[in-house]
C-alpha cells in the first residue's frame, strides 16, 4: 500500500516559515510583508487572518526561534548528569548552533537592534533572555553555588560574549573558549571554603593544601 502524501503545510506554517529565512537573514523591519507574503506564496489576507499584523508575525517569528532554543538546550542537558555538567551543558547546546549552516547570529540580538523601545521585538527577546537567565540561575543553584545570580550573570555574559564572536568574527569555536572559561568559573563558584584555626586567625595548617 502506498503511503498518503505529507499535508500541505498551512498558509500560516508558510508564513512563518518565509519569516523565519527572510527576517533572519535580513532583519525584521527591513523585510516588508510583501515580501513575506509573496516568499510564502499565500494570499495577503491570510498574515492578516493568522497574525494580525506584521508585529504579530514578529512575534510569532521570535517565539518559535524561542521554542527551537528551548527544546535544543533541553536535549543537551539531558545528556548530562551533574548540575555542573548541565551548566556546561548550555554551552554544548550553543556549539551545536553555531555549527548549523547559515547560522549568522542571535536572532534576538539582530532583531532587537531595530526595535523601538517597548515594541514587541523588544518584549519577546527579553522573555526569551529572562528564561536562559532563569534556567542559569536554577543550574547554579542546583550545583550548589553561594551566590547563584552572580553567576548566572558571568555565565551568560560569556554565553553572550561567544554569540557576537561567532557572528562578527566567524569563529564558531568561540563556543568551546567560552564554556573553558565557563568551567574556570563554576569551580570557583562551588569551591568551599578552607576550614580556620580554632582562633580564628586563619587557614589551618593541617587543611591547607600543600605548597
Amino acid at each position: 500500500m502506498v503511503a498518503k502524501s505529507l499535508a500541505k503545510p498551512s498558509a500560516r506554517e508558510r508564513l512563518l516559515a518565509a519569516a523565519d529565512e527572510l527576517f533572519y537573514d535580513e532583519g525584521v523591519r527591513s523585510v516588508g510583508i510583501d515580501r513575506v507574503i509573496e516568499h510564502a506564496g499565500v494570499a495577503k489576507a491570510s498574515l492578516y487572518n493568522a497574525f494580525g499584523s506584521k508585529d504579530g508575525l514578529i512575534r510569532a517569528y521570535l517565539e518559535a526561534r524561542h521554542a527551537a532554543a528551548v527544546e535544543r538546550i533541553t536535549r543537551a542537558l539531558e545528556r548530562c548528569g551533574t548540575p555542573r555538567e548541565r551548566l556546561l551543558g548550555v554551552f554544548d547546546a550553543q556549539a551545536e548552533l553555531f555549527a548549523q549552516p547559515g547560522y549568522h547570529g542571535c536572532p534576538f540580538a539582530s532583531a532587537t537592534a531595530e526595535a523601538r523601545p517597548g515594541d514587541v521585538t523588544e518584549q519577546t527577546a527579553a522573555a526569551y533572555r529572562g528564561w536562559l537567565r532563569g534556567l542559569l540561575t536554577d543550574l547554579a543553584e542546583q550545583a550548589g553555588a553561594a551566590d547563584p545570580q552572580a553567576l548566572c550573570r558571568q555565565l551568560h555574559l560569556l554565553y553572550d560574549g561567544a554569540g557576537l564572536s561567532a557572528r562578527m568574527d566567524g569563529d564558531p569555536s568561540a563556543s568551546a573558549t567560552a564554556r573553558a572559561a565557563a568551567a574556570v568559573l563554576i569551580d570557583a563558584a562551588l569551591a568551599r571554603p578552607l576550614p580556620r584555626d580554632s582562633d580564628g586567625g586563619g587557614i589551618s595548617r593541617e587543611t591547607a593544601a600543600p605548597e
